[in-house]
Protein backbone atom coordinates (compact mmCIF):
# COMPACT_ATOMS: atom_id res chain seq x y z
CA UNK A 1 0.00 0.00 0.00
CA UNK A 2 1.47 3.37 -0.74
CA UNK A 3 2.97 5.66 2.01
CA UNK A 4 0.23 8.47 0.73
CA UNK A 5 -2.31 6.20 2.81
CA UNK A 6 -0.55 4.73 5.47
CA UNK A 7 0.98 7.23 7.92
CA UNK A 8 3.94 5.97 9.97
CA UNK A 9 3.28 6.60 13.42
CA UNK A 10 4.62 9.31 15.15
CA UNK A 11 4.62 11.99 17.47
CA UNK A 12 4.16 15.93 16.22
CA UNK A 13 7.52 17.52 15.57
CA UNK A 14 9.15 21.07 15.10
CA UNK A 15 8.32 21.26 11.35
CA UNK A 16 4.61 20.13 12.30
CA UNK A 17 4.58 22.62 14.73
CA UNK A 18 5.66 25.06 12.17
CA UNK A 19 2.25 23.60 9.54
CA UNK A 20 -0.37 24.43 12.23
CA UNK A 21 0.84 27.81 13.58
CA UNK A 22 1.55 29.63 9.96
CA UNK A 23 -1.54 28.01 8.48
CA UNK A 24 -3.72 28.55 11.96
CA UNK A 25 -2.84 32.01 11.68
CA UNK A 26 -3.11 32.90 8.03
CA UNK A 27 -6.49 31.42 8.94
CA UNK A 28 -7.11 33.35 11.10
CA UNK A 29 -6.21 36.68 9.17
CA UNK A 30 -7.80 35.71 6.36
CA UNK A 31 -11.70 34.78 7.98
CA UNK A 32 -10.97 37.82 9.97
CA UNK A 33 -10.94 40.16 6.59
CA UNK A 34 -13.90 38.20 5.54
CA UNK A 35 -16.30 38.61 8.56
CA UNK A 36 -15.04 42.36 9.79
CA UNK A 37 -17.40 43.72 6.83
CA UNK A 38 -20.63 42.84 8.49
CA UNK A 39 -19.61 44.41 11.78
CA UNK A 40 -19.42 47.41 10.06
CA UNK A 41 -22.59 46.84 7.92
CA UNK A 42 -24.86 50.16 9.27
CA UNK A 43 -21.67 51.99 8.68
CA UNK A 44 -20.81 50.96 5.00
CA UNK A 45 -24.72 51.33 3.80
CA UNK A 46 -24.79 55.31 5.20
CA UNK A 47 -21.17 56.10 2.88
CA UNK A 48 -21.68 54.50 -0.18
CA UNK A 49 -25.14 54.56 -1.11
CA UNK A 50 -26.81 57.98 -1.91
CA UNK A 51 -27.58 59.83 1.28
CA UNK A 52 -31.64 60.40 0.22
CA UNK A 53 -32.54 56.53 -0.24
CA UNK A 54 -34.41 55.22 2.73
CA UNK A 55 -31.67 53.63 5.40
CA UNK A 56 -33.60 49.31 4.85
CA UNK A 57 -33.18 50.11 1.43
CA UNK A 58 -29.66 51.17 2.17
CA UNK A 59 -28.86 48.01 4.65
CA UNK A 60 -30.52 45.75 2.42
CA UNK A 61 -28.34 46.63 -0.67
CA UNK A 62 -25.11 46.26 1.93
CA UNK A 63 -26.34 42.88 3.09
CA UNK A 64 -26.84 42.00 -0.54
CA UNK A 65 -23.35 43.16 -1.10
CA UNK A 66 -21.99 41.05 1.78
CA UNK A 67 -23.76 37.73 0.63
CA UNK A 68 -22.31 38.34 -2.91
CA UNK A 69 -19.25 37.08 -1.04
CA UNK A 70 -20.93 34.03 -0.29
CA UNK A 71 -21.87 33.17 -3.94
CA UNK A 72 -18.86 33.75 -4.74
CA UNK A 73 -17.43 31.16 -3.16
CA UNK A 74 -18.15 28.02 -5.31
CA UNK A 75 -16.60 29.67 -8.36
CA UNK A 76 -13.41 30.98 -6.45
CA UNK A 77 -13.07 27.57 -4.51
CA UNK A 78 -13.97 24.89 -7.30
CA UNK A 79 -10.87 27.25 -9.04
CA UNK A 80 -8.06 27.03 -7.02
CA UNK A 81 -9.06 24.01 -5.64
CA UNK A 82 -8.55 22.25 -9.46
CA UNK A 83 -5.06 24.00 -9.46
CA UNK A 84 -4.42 22.68 -6.03
CA UNK A 85 -4.44 19.66 -7.06
CA UNK A 86 -2.74 20.16 -10.80
CA UNK A 87 0.23 22.51 -9.54
CA UNK A 88 0.35 22.07 -5.72
CA UNK A 89 -1.36 22.62 -2.60
CA UNK A 90 0.91 25.15 -1.13
CA UNK A 91 0.89 27.68 -4.13
CA UNK A 92 -2.82 27.79 -4.01
CA UNK A 93 -2.56 28.61 -0.32
CA UNK A 94 -0.51 31.62 -0.35
CA UNK A 95 -2.66 32.88 -3.48
CA UNK A 96 -6.10 32.22 -1.59
CA UNK A 97 -4.76 34.52 1.16
CA UNK A 98 -3.48 37.52 -1.21
CA UNK A 99 -6.50 36.93 -2.91
CA UNK A 100 -7.93 37.97 0.35
CA UNK A 101 -5.67 40.67 1.97
CA UNK A 102 -5.65 43.21 -1.38
CA UNK A 103 -9.71 43.73 -1.91
CA UNK A 104 -9.67 43.91 2.18
CA UNK A 105 -6.61 46.76 1.86
CA UNK A 106 -8.48 48.23 -1.17
CA UNK A 107 -11.73 48.70 0.69
CA UNK A 108 -10.24 50.85 3.15
CA UNK A 109 -9.09 52.89 1.07
CA UNK A 110 -12.32 52.57 -1.70
CA UNK A 111 -13.98 56.41 -1.96
CA UNK A 112 -17.12 56.87 -0.94
CA UNK A 113 -20.38 57.52 -2.64
CA UNK A 114 -20.21 60.90 -1.69
CA UNK A 115 -16.82 61.04 -3.87
CA UNK A 116 -17.10 58.97 -6.96
CA UNK A 117 -21.41 58.41 -6.78
CA UNK A 118 -22.73 54.65 -8.25
CA UNK A 119 -19.09 53.77 -8.99
CA UNK A 120 -18.82 53.08 -5.31
CA UNK A 121 -21.13 50.49 -4.25
CA UNK A 122 -19.58 48.88 -7.50
CA UNK A 123 -16.14 48.93 -6.55
CA UNK A 124 -16.95 47.25 -2.88
CA UNK A 125 -19.19 44.50 -4.54
CA UNK A 126 -16.28 43.56 -7.12
CA UNK A 127 -13.80 43.22 -3.38
CA UNK A 128 -16.77 41.59 -1.93
CA UNK A 129 -16.65 38.74 -4.78
CA UNK A 130 -12.61 38.70 -4.53
CA UNK A 131 -12.99 37.95 -0.79
CA UNK A 132 -15.63 35.43 -1.66
CA UNK A 133 -13.70 33.67 -3.93
CA UNK A 134 -10.50 33.80 -1.64
CA UNK A 135 -11.95 32.10 0.95
CA UNK A 136 -14.12 29.58 -0.70
CA UNK A 137 -10.14 28.49 -1.70
CA UNK A 138 -8.74 29.00 1.39
CA UNK A 139 -10.51 26.94 3.94
CA UNK A 140 -10.54 23.62 2.27
CA UNK A 141 -7.17 24.31 0.87
CA UNK A 142 -6.32 25.10 4.73
CA UNK A 143 -7.60 21.76 5.82
CA UNK A 144 -6.36 19.62 3.50
CA UNK A 145 -2.86 21.18 3.85
CA UNK A 146 -2.89 20.09 7.40
CA UNK A 147 -4.17 17.15 6.77
CA UNK A 148 -1.72 15.77 4.72
CA UNK A 149 0.91 16.64 6.57
CA UNK A 150 0.52 15.53 9.86
CA UNK A 151 0.45 11.85 11.27
CA UNK A 152 -2.82 9.93 10.98
CA UNK A 153 -3.08 9.74 14.92
CA UNK A 154 -3.16 13.56 15.49
CA UNK A 155 -5.00 13.92 12.57
CA UNK A 156 -8.01 15.48 14.41
CA UNK A 157 -6.45 17.59 16.74
CA UNK A 158 -4.22 19.23 13.59
CA UNK A 159 -7.40 20.18 11.93
CA UNK A 160 -9.10 21.20 15.26
CA UNK A 161 -5.99 23.49 15.77
CA UNK A 162 -6.32 24.95 12.33
CA UNK A 163 -10.13 25.18 12.21
CA UNK A 164 -9.63 27.09 15.86
CA UNK A 165 -7.59 29.17 14.26
CA UNK A 166 -9.93 29.80 11.37
CA UNK A 167 -13.17 30.53 13.78
CA UNK A 168 -10.45 33.00 16.01
CA UNK A 169 -11.15 35.46 12.79
CA UNK A 170 -14.42 35.93 13.91
CA UNK A 171 -13.41 36.97 17.47
CA UNK A 172 -10.67 39.25 16.14
CA UNK A 173 -13.19 40.63 14.23
CA UNK A 174 -15.90 41.41 16.99
CA UNK A 175 -12.99 42.44 19.28
CA UNK A 176 -11.87 44.75 17.10
CA UNK A 177 -15.10 46.33 16.11
CA UNK A 178 -15.44 46.87 19.90
CA UNK A 179 -12.77 48.52 20.21
CA UNK A 180 -13.28 50.65 17.51
CA UNK A 181 -16.73 51.65 18.46
CA UNK A 182 -15.33 52.33 22.22
CA UNK A 183 -12.67 54.32 21.20
CA UNK A 184 -14.51 56.94 18.74
CA UNK A 185 -17.36 58.76 18.64
CA UNK A 186 -20.09 58.06 15.84
CA UNK A 187 -18.83 60.49 13.74
CA UNK A 188 -15.41 59.66 13.67
CA UNK A 189 -16.47 56.15 12.87
CA UNK A 190 -18.06 57.50 9.59
CA UNK A 191 -15.37 59.76 8.96
CA UNK A 192 -12.45 57.73 8.83
CA UNK A 193 -12.70 55.31 11.71
CA UNK A 194 -14.48 52.19 9.65
CA UNK A 195 -11.33 51.88 7.36
CA UNK A 196 -8.95 50.96 9.93
CA UNK A 197 -9.74 47.29 10.20
CA UNK A 198 -9.82 46.86 6.22
CA UNK A 199 -6.63 48.43 6.12
CA UNK A 200 -5.32 46.50 9.15
CA UNK A 201 -6.71 43.21 7.74
CA UNK A 202 -5.03 44.24 4.49
CA UNK A 203 -1.32 44.98 5.92
CA UNK A 204 -1.84 41.30 8.41
CA UNK A 205 -2.80 39.14 5.28
CA UNK A 206 0.33 40.38 3.43
CA UNK A 207 2.56 38.99 6.26
CA UNK A 208 0.52 36.07 6.13
CA UNK A 209 1.08 35.82 2.53
CA UNK A 210 5.16 36.40 3.16
CA UNK A 211 5.09 33.74 6.05
CA UNK A 212 3.14 31.00 4.06
CA UNK A 213 6.43 31.07 1.60
CA UNK A 214 8.17 28.69 4.35
CA UNK A 215 5.84 26.52 4.58
CA UNK A 216 6.66 23.46 2.40
CA UNK A 217 4.70 21.14 0.16
CA UNK A 218 2.22 18.40 1.40
CA UNK A 219 4.34 14.63 1.50
CA UNK A 220 0.88 13.24 -0.15
CA UNK A 221 0.75 15.67 -3.25
CA UNK A 222 5.25 15.01 -3.77
CA UNK A 223 4.12 11.28 -4.14
CA UNK A 224 1.40 11.91 -6.49
CA UNK A 225 3.44 13.63 -8.47
CA UNK A 226 6.43 11.71 -8.22
CA UNK A 227 4.26 8.90 -9.77
CA UNK A 228 2.41 10.93 -12.27
CA UNK A 229 -0.65 10.01 -10.00
CA UNK A 230 -2.15 13.13 -10.41
CA UNK A 231 -5.85 14.13 -12.15
CA UNK A 232 -6.17 13.46 -15.81
CA UNK A 233 -8.84 15.15 -16.39
CA UNK A 234 -10.76 18.09 -15.18
CA UNK A 235 -10.66 16.86 -11.06
CA UNK A 236 -14.46 18.19 -10.11
CA UNK A 237 -15.35 15.85 -13.07
CA UNK A 238 -14.43 13.15 -11.65
CA UNK A 239 -15.86 14.18 -7.61
CA UNK A 240 -19.07 14.93 -9.67
CA UNK A 241 -18.91 11.24 -11.38
CA UNK A 242 -17.41 9.14 -9.36
CA UNK A 243 -17.52 10.37 -5.28
CA UNK A 244 -21.34 11.65 -5.53
CA UNK A 245 -21.65 9.75 -1.35
CA UNK A 246 -18.53 11.54 -0.52
CA UNK A 247 -19.80 15.16 -1.60
CA UNK A 248 -23.44 14.17 -0.24
CA UNK A 249 -21.90 13.67 3.08
CA UNK A 250 -19.85 16.51 2.86
CA UNK A 251 -22.92 18.69 2.23
CA UNK A 252 -24.89 17.15 5.01
CA UNK A 253 -22.27 17.99 7.43
CA UNK A 254 -21.60 21.38 5.97
CA UNK A 255 -25.33 22.57 6.79
CA UNK A 256 -24.64 21.55 9.75
CA UNK A 257 -22.04 23.52 10.15
CA UNK A 258 -23.51 26.61 8.28
CA UNK A 259 -26.35 26.80 10.89
CA UNK A 260 -24.64 26.21 13.59
CA UNK A 261 -22.17 29.76 12.92
CA UNK A 262 -24.39 31.58 11.06
CA UNK A 263 -27.14 31.08 13.69
CA UNK A 264 -25.49 30.74 17.28
CA UNK A 265 -22.52 32.90 16.65
CA UNK A 266 -23.47 35.67 13.85
CA UNK A 267 -27.29 36.15 14.28
CA UNK A 268 -27.92 35.63 17.93
CA UNK A 269 -26.36 38.92 19.30
CA UNK A 270 -29.15 40.89 16.89
CA UNK A 271 -31.80 38.78 18.09
CA UNK A 272 -30.68 39.16 22.05
CA UNK A 273 -31.16 42.93 21.38
CA UNK A 274 -34.07 43.04 19.13
CA UNK A 275 -36.78 40.52 20.92
CA UNK A 276 -35.14 40.50 24.61
CA UNK A 277 -33.62 44.14 24.87
CA UNK A 278 -30.56 43.43 25.59
CA UNK A 279 -28.51 46.21 26.10
CA UNK A 280 -25.70 45.65 22.62
CA UNK A 281 -22.56 46.09 24.84
CA UNK A 282 -23.78 43.12 26.63
CA UNK A 283 -24.84 41.26 24.18
CA UNK A 284 -21.74 41.55 22.07
CA UNK A 285 -19.47 40.69 24.88
CA UNK A 286 -20.90 37.32 25.67
CA UNK A 287 -21.23 36.91 21.79
CA UNK A 288 -16.91 36.99 22.23
CA UNK A 289 -17.23 34.72 25.14
CA UNK A 290 -19.03 31.91 23.00
CA UNK A 291 -16.62 32.71 20.21
CA UNK A 292 -13.75 31.85 22.81
CA UNK A 293 -15.18 28.74 23.89
CA UNK A 294 -15.86 27.87 20.16
CA UNK A 295 -12.60 27.55 19.25
CA UNK A 296 -11.68 26.04 22.48
CA UNK A 297 -14.33 23.59 21.57
CA UNK A 298 -12.86 22.77 18.05
CA UNK A 299 -9.35 21.64 19.92
CA UNK A 300 -11.00 20.06 22.29
CA UNK A 301 -13.57 17.65 19.70
CA UNK A 302 -10.86 17.45 17.34
CA UNK A 303 -8.29 16.11 20.01
CA UNK A 304 -11.40 13.78 21.22
CA UNK A 305 -12.04 12.35 17.63
CA UNK A 306 -8.04 11.15 18.01
CA UNK A 307 -8.72 9.75 21.47
CA UNK A 308 -12.52 8.41 20.88
CA UNK A 309 -12.96 8.34 17.46
CA UNK A 310 -15.29 9.79 14.89
CA UNK A 311 -18.93 8.44 15.77
CA UNK A 312 -18.54 8.90 19.51
CA UNK A 313 -17.00 12.61 19.14
CA UNK A 314 -19.84 13.45 16.89
CA UNK A 315 -22.45 11.95 19.09
CA UNK A 316 -21.00 13.71 22.02
CA UNK A 317 -20.80 16.83 20.21
CA UNK A 318 -23.54 17.35 17.97
CA UNK A 319 -25.65 15.96 20.78
CA UNK A 320 -24.61 18.68 23.40
CA UNK A 321 -25.29 21.02 20.72
CA UNK A 322 -28.81 20.17 20.20
CA UNK A 323 -29.29 19.90 24.14
CA UNK A 324 -28.02 23.09 24.86
CA UNK A 325 -29.49 25.01 22.00
CA UNK A 326 -32.91 24.51 23.66
CA UNK A 327 -31.67 25.44 27.39
CA UNK A 328 -29.78 28.29 25.76
CA UNK A 329 -32.49 30.20 23.83
CA UNK A 330 -35.45 28.79 26.66
CA UNK A 331 -33.62 30.68 29.52
CA UNK A 332 -33.32 34.42 27.55
CA UNK A 333 -36.13 36.33 29.01
CA UNK A 334 -35.04 38.50 32.06
CA UNK A 335 -31.71 36.58 31.98
CA UNK A 336 -29.17 38.53 33.45
CA UNK A 337 -25.93 39.68 32.20
CA UNK A 338 -23.44 37.30 34.46
CA UNK A 339 -26.29 33.99 33.19
CA UNK A 340 -26.30 35.19 29.42
CA UNK A 341 -22.62 35.16 29.67
CA UNK A 342 -22.12 31.54 31.19
CA UNK A 343 -24.82 30.09 29.00
CA UNK A 344 -23.92 31.68 25.68
CA UNK A 345 -20.23 29.98 27.08
CA UNK A 346 -21.63 26.61 27.00
CA UNK A 347 -23.26 26.46 23.95
CA UNK A 348 -20.38 28.00 22.08
CA UNK A 349 -18.50 25.61 23.07
CA UNK A 350 -20.62 22.81 21.51
CA UNK A 351 -20.56 24.72 18.34
CA UNK A 352 -16.87 23.57 18.55
CA UNK A 353 -19.04 20.55 16.98
CA UNK A 354 -18.33 22.17 13.49
CA UNK A 355 -14.45 20.40 13.62
CA UNK A 356 -15.91 17.31 12.67
CA UNK A 357 -16.98 18.36 9.09
CA UNK A 358 -13.90 18.58 7.84
CA UNK A 359 -11.98 15.78 9.94
CA UNK A 360 -15.24 13.38 8.58
CA UNK A 361 -15.09 15.51 4.68
CA UNK A 362 -11.24 15.93 4.22
CA UNK A 363 -10.75 11.63 4.27
CA UNK A 364 -13.76 11.14 2.54
CA UNK A 365 -11.78 12.12 -0.89
CA UNK A 366 -8.90 10.51 -2.33
CA UNK A 367 -5.93 12.33 -2.43
CA UNK A 368 -5.60 12.94 -6.55
CA UNK A 369 -9.17 15.12 -6.12
CA UNK A 370 -9.23 15.38 -2.31
CA UNK A 371 -9.17 19.49 -3.06
CA UNK A 372 -11.83 19.75 -5.31
CA UNK A 373 -13.61 17.40 -3.82
CA UNK A 374 -13.93 19.19 -0.46
CA UNK A 375 -13.66 22.31 -2.14
CA UNK A 376 -16.78 21.45 -4.71
CA UNK A 377 -19.35 19.84 -1.95
CA UNK A 378 -18.03 22.55 0.82
CA UNK A 379 -18.66 26.22 -1.05
CA UNK A 380 -21.79 24.96 -2.99
CA UNK A 381 -23.26 23.72 0.07
CA UNK A 382 -22.34 26.77 2.10
CA UNK A 383 -23.79 29.13 -0.59
CA UNK A 384 -27.11 27.73 -0.34
CA UNK A 385 -26.97 27.27 3.45
CA UNK A 386 -25.00 30.01 4.21
CA UNK A 387 -27.59 31.92 2.00
CA UNK A 388 -30.68 30.62 3.39
CA UNK A 389 -30.37 29.68 6.85
CA UNK A 390 -30.99 33.81 7.85
CA UNK A 391 -34.35 33.84 5.78
CA UNK A 392 -35.39 30.63 7.22
CA UNK A 393 -34.37 31.80 10.85
CA UNK A 394 -36.02 35.07 10.48
CA UNK A 395 -39.32 33.14 8.60
CA UNK A 396 -39.60 30.83 12.02
CA UNK A 397 -38.99 33.44 14.37
CA UNK A 398 -42.32 35.30 13.12
CA UNK A 399 -44.08 32.09 14.31
CA UNK A 400 -41.90 30.37 17.12
CA UNK A 401 -39.53 32.32 19.37
CA UNK A 402 -37.50 29.11 19.84
CA UNK A 403 -37.10 28.71 16.01
CA UNK A 404 -33.42 29.29 16.28
CA UNK A 405 -33.08 26.59 18.72
CA UNK A 406 -35.38 24.17 16.84
CA UNK A 407 -33.08 24.64 13.40
CA UNK A 408 -29.94 24.89 15.06
CA UNK A 409 -31.01 21.22 17.23
CA UNK A 410 -32.12 20.04 13.71
CA UNK A 411 -29.06 20.15 11.70
CA UNK A 412 -27.12 18.60 14.95
CA UNK A 413 -29.31 15.72 14.65
CA UNK A 414 -28.58 15.29 10.86
CA UNK A 415 -24.57 15.42 11.24
CA UNK A 416 -25.28 12.41 14.12
CA UNK A 417 -27.49 10.75 11.42
CA UNK A 418 -24.59 10.85 9.10
CA UNK A 419 -22.13 9.55 11.12
CA UNK A 420 -24.24 6.62 12.58
CA UNK A 421 -25.40 5.77 8.29
CA UNK A 422 -22.94 6.42 6.63
CA UNK A 423 -19.44 4.34 7.12
CA UNK A 424 -17.61 6.82 4.86
CA UNK A 425 -17.77 9.35 8.19
CA UNK A 426 -15.98 7.42 9.84
CA UNK A 427 -13.83 5.38 8.10
CA UNK A 428 -13.17 7.62 5.03
CA UNK A 429 -11.92 6.97 1.52
CA UNK A 430 -10.05 3.70 0.76
CA UNK A 431 -7.90 2.51 -1.73
CA UNK A 432 -8.82 -0.53 -4.06
CA UNK A 433 -7.71 -3.29 -1.22
CA UNK A 434 -9.80 -2.27 1.50
CA UNK A 435 -12.83 0.05 2.34
CA UNK A 436 -14.53 2.24 -0.60
CA UNK A 437 -17.10 4.03 0.92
Amino acid sequence: MSTATQATPRPLNRKDYKTLSLSALGGTLEFYDFVIFVFFAVTISHLFFPPDMPEWMAQLQTLGIFAAGYLARPIGGIIIAHFGDRLGRKRMFALSVFLMSLPTFVIGILPTYASIGVAAPLLLLLMRMLQGAAIGGEMPGAWVFVAEHLPKERYGLGIGVLTSGITGGILLGSIVAIVINRVYVTQEVLDFAWRIPFILGGIFGFVAVYLRRFLSETPIFKELAAQRALANEMPVKTVIREHRLACLLTSGMTWALSTTVVVVILMTPTLLQRMYQIPATTALEANCLATLTLTLGCVLFGWMSDRLGTRPTMLIAWGGLALSAYWFYSNLAGISAFDLAWHYALIGLFCGAIVTMPIVSTRAFPPAIRYSGLSFAYNVSYAIFGGLTPVLTQLWLQRDPLAPAHYVAATAILAIILALSIPLARYGWRPAQGYKG
